[in-house]
């Protein structure tokens, strides 16, 4: 938590005024190199083959594979974070509230503003704006925990689920201030997301490993059980996962900019080849979505699932550019995400005209009518990349220009839901 340490349009417009000037661009990396560093791989791709830009990026590039923790002060303020975040996780044993309503309702409540007040810190984001956020932030917690608790209510259960988007898309707003095209910030967001579920997935493996050796040895000697565990340990490790994650791909860009763009490119035509064999495989299974349930379900979240892969590897490319190969693939996989949505939609509208209209297929269609018209914009412009005519540039637009769309529909389902369908 450095100074600055998010790249932003004043460090960026510094380091371009001074692209010609040795010695001021070195002043500017020794006064702050974290922003320094953020703002010179922001500008990178847009700098051609300047010999300046060349030298800088290798500079950068070498000799970064230490960690940096930041100062005791960032480290200070770290722990005091994530103590928070493991406090409020443990307001249910300590008011004796029932575990599984209160966690139903305020899971997103323990990390998202912890991280919007983060992100809003380091931009240096007016408070105007700040005060906005946190407005709808807890206009939202109070919306939450005043429906009405039912024992069977699907409106609560989609209220819940799409809050958490709600929230993420409240962090993404904060998040894209650091840059000055909105377009520009929501990629950044959505690569921060891609990075944060690498070094999460990390940091979650190693934390399992820890907290597994130490349950063991504890248990050897009756200290700690499985409960005291659930109760002291759990709430405070598991919102700690994104917080630490989140502080180490902002203040060591270099952990997981190279390892993100792999992946993308490795997972795109695994993906690709699954969802083939999957789409196949269904004809020989004799399974379909249009009877069953369950199997209607796991078709939504697969297509959910290979979504978030397109998003995360057109997202990716904007960073490290991409072969004429890996355009084709993508524009494969958004071909066959297109028919797996088709086969969704008209599952989805099977058990409509067949059981009429409930809230969860109303919530699910309107989401899988959403995603079709965004895949088809997205496989337009990658073919008019892949002829020729267009430049990536024009798909990670048709991304980030969409996004709102999907936050639209989300407020509808959160707020709006349960009054339309009566609690239900």
């Amino acid at each position: 938590m450095n100074k600055q340490i998010t790249s932003n349009p004043a460090v960026q417009e510094n380091i371009l005024s001074n692209l010609q000037n040795p010695a001021a661009l070195e002043k500017l990396y020794r006064a702050d190199k974290s922003a320094f560093r953020l703002g010179f791989n922001a500008l990178m791709p847009g700098l051609g083959n300047n010999p300046v830009a060349a030298f800088w990026q290798a500079r950068l590039t070498a000799g970064r594979d230490e960690i940096n923790w930041g100062s005791g002060r960032d480290l200070i303020r770290l722990i005091l974070v994530c103590l928070l975040a493991g406090l409020i996780a443990r307001i249910p044993f300590m008011l004796n509230l029932e575990e599984d309503l209160f966690y139903a309702r305020n899971i997103g409540f323990i990390v998202f503003p912890i991280l919007t007040a983060y992100f809003a810190w380091k931009q240096k984001m007016a408070w105007p704006k700040v005060l906005e956020v946190y407005a709808l932030i807890v206009a939202s917690a109070v919306f939450i925990n005043a429906l009405p608790k039912l024992e069977q209510s699907d409106t609560l259960v989609l209220s819940c689920i799409h809050l958490l988007l709600f929230l993420w898309s409240l962090l993404g707003y904060v998040f894209s201030q650091q840059e000055a095209q909105p377009r520009e910030g929501r990629l950044a967001y959505l690569r921060y997301n891609g990075d944060l579920v690498v070094m999460g997935t990390l940091i979650a493996i190693a934390g399992a490993i820890l907290v597994a050796v130490s349950l063991g040895l504890f248990n050897l000697i009756g200290f700690m059980d499985q409960e005291k565990y659930m109760e002291y340990i759990l709430p405070f490790a598991l919102p700690a996962v994104p917080i630490l994650g989140t502080y180490l791909t902002q203040t060591n860009p270099q952990l997981v900019g190279r390892v993100s763009p792999v992946i993308a490119k490795i997972f795109s035509p695994l993906v690709l080849v699954m969802l083939a064999a999957y789409l196949l495989a269904i004809v020989y299974s004799g399974k379909n979505p249009y009877s069953d349930r369950d199997f209607l379900i796991l078709f939504n979240v697969l297509l959910i699932g290979v979504m978030a892969i397109i998003f995360f590897s057109i997202a990716e490319t904007g960073r490290n550019g991409k072969q004429a190969s890996g355009n084709w693939i993508l524009f494969l996989l958004a071909l066959l995400t297109v028919m797996v949505n088709g086969i969704a939609i008209s599952a989805i509208l099977f058990r409509i005209s067949s059981l009429g209209f409930t809230p969860n297929r109303t919530a699910v269609l309107g989401a899988n009518l959403l995603m079709l018209v965004h895949l088809l914009i997205i496989i337009i412009q990658l073919y008019r990349t892949i002829s020729g005519k267009k430049d990536l540039s024009d798909v990670r637009n048709a991304i980030a220009q969409y996004l709102p769309v999907y936050v639209s529909w989300t407020i509808v389902v959160t707020f709006l839901f349960p009054f339309i369908f009566g609690f239900r």
